[in-house]
């Protein structure tokens, strides 16, 4: 027995406290579990009757980042007076920041609580033994931001390379360190659909209400993994048009974590990168929904929907047929559109740079002769091709009736595999 040890820590109780970082080493690394659990007989060897195991942080990491509640229940005992000593396999699996290690030594220092691992027995009230714990704890948190950058410089090469694949997005499935369209037809059909409605009708909104008009669902994945058919939101449509992995381009960094703390617990945030700060944009590693031009293409017309006084995207509210169109013959500025309360009277004007700068406003005028004028010329224009125009609005029409009905049609023949599926089981 070490000289270390005196009766009235005997008296006490031992905590044996175990952890494992992550499920995926609770789940595997059993043989680990096993040793630290081991460490029951050590104590018992020591002269501790008494021993407790503490194992609620089985799957939680000590780097500070989640809260530990069997460290916190542990630490409290210790605080308590009720424990002669603390043991675990190694002393790293204690922690792994400074903040939880050199809080433990302090209150073992105040109440005379020993702390033990596999290797030795070390008093904290004594000069050596806690200068060399501060050592082991400085070079546990050290060897963790070691082992980290090893791990993210070997991600971020493959990255770099194309070849992390982390998850799949609707649509396709990992092959490898590749991605691949998936073969259900149904997906791969209604992810071409709301690009070619997009395409059609110039807004993610209107590509969106388009879909609700006429009860269709899209795919999603939520965490689980499993494929399912939703109600589609704004979200999920813009998604698939923005996602650079539909128009065959690998991307790798688009967002970044960010660290908040709410009193004493840290909370992680994701935060979307500009472009030009991703790590990796790599057009052409697979097939593509759209080809690569055509996404971004897209890309601009989305960028362009976005509302301000220089309007150039996708139609919005109002009966304007210029909106974002006309300019200013003595500044070459874009005129804005302004509306009386009831959206029946229109004004354009020039006023751009009297909102800038300052300076002295141009032109203004009424909007309602100018649209009829402009209404006139269009019609003088298209009544030769009058008849050609009709014809093909209706075949238009008969497009979009064709394309409902093939959608509702892909729904029903899954519904209908379904269901003979169940009664198969």
């Amino acid at each position: 027995m070490s000289d270390k040890i005196k009766p009235h820590h005997l008296e006490r109780k031992a905590v044996l406290y175990v952890r494992q970082s992550s499920a995926h080493q609770v789940a595997h690394n059993r043989e680990s579990r096993l040793l630290q659990y081991a460490m029951r007989d050590r104590l018992h060897a020591l002269g501790w009757n008494d021993v407790e195991i503490i194992d609620d942080d089985l799957g939680r990491s000590a780097a500070g980042t989640v809260a530990r509640s069997g460290f916190e229940r542990m630490v409290a005992d210790v605080c308590l007076g009720k424990v002669g000593a603390v043991a675990a396999r190694e002393v790293s699996r204690f922690a792994r920041n400074s903040r939880d290690w050199q809080q433990l030594i302090e209150m073992c220092r105040v109440v005379d609580t020993l702390l033990v691992d596999q290797e030795a027995i070390y008093a904290p009230r004594h000069g050596n033994d806690r200068l060399l714990l501060g050592l082991k704890g400085s070079l546990n948190e050290y060897e963790l931001d070691l082992l980290r950058q090893r791990s993210l410089a070997a991600r971020h090469a493959k990255a770099c390379r194309g070849e992390l694949i982390v998850s799949a997005p609707v649509g396709y499935v990992k092959a490898g360190d590749r991605l691949e369209k998936d073969s259900d037809r149904r997906v791969q059909e209604a992810i071409v659909l709301v690009f070619s409605k997009f395409i059609e009708l110039g807004s993610v909104r209107q590509a969106l209400l388009w879909f609700l008009e006429h009860g269709l669902n899209l795919p999603s994945r939520p965490a689980n993994g499993d494929l399912v058919w939703r109600r589609p939101s704004y979200a999920t449509v813009y998604r698939f048009l923005t996602n650079p992995a539909y128009g065959g381009a690998y991307a790798y960094g688009k967002s970044g974590v960010t660290a908040r703390y709410e009193g004493a617990n840290a909370r992680q945030g994701v935060r979307r990168k500009p472009r030009e700060d991703w790590l990796a944009l790599r057009p052409g590693t697979h097939e593509g929904y759209v080809d690569w031009e055509r996404s971004e293409a897209i890309r601009k017309m989305i960028a362009d929907n976005i509302t301000g006084f220089e309007q150039t995207g996708a139609a919005k509210r109002g009966a304007a047929l210029l909106t974002g169109l006309i300019r200013c013959r003595h500044c070459g500025r874009k005129m804005t559109v302004r509306y009386t309360a009831a959206h029946d009277v229109l004004r354009y004007a020039c006023n751009r740079g009297w909102l800038d700068s300052g300076e002295p406003r141009c032109i203004a005028f009424g909007g309602l002769r100018v649209d009829d004028a402009i209404e006139e010329a269009i019609l003088r224009a298209l009544k030769p091709g009058a008849i050609e125009a009709a014809v093909e609005a209706e075949r238009n029409e008969a497009q979009r009736r064709d394309e409902v009905l093939d959608a509702l049609n892909r729904d029903l023949q899954a519904a209908r595999y379904a269901a003979d599926r169940a009664f198969r089981q």
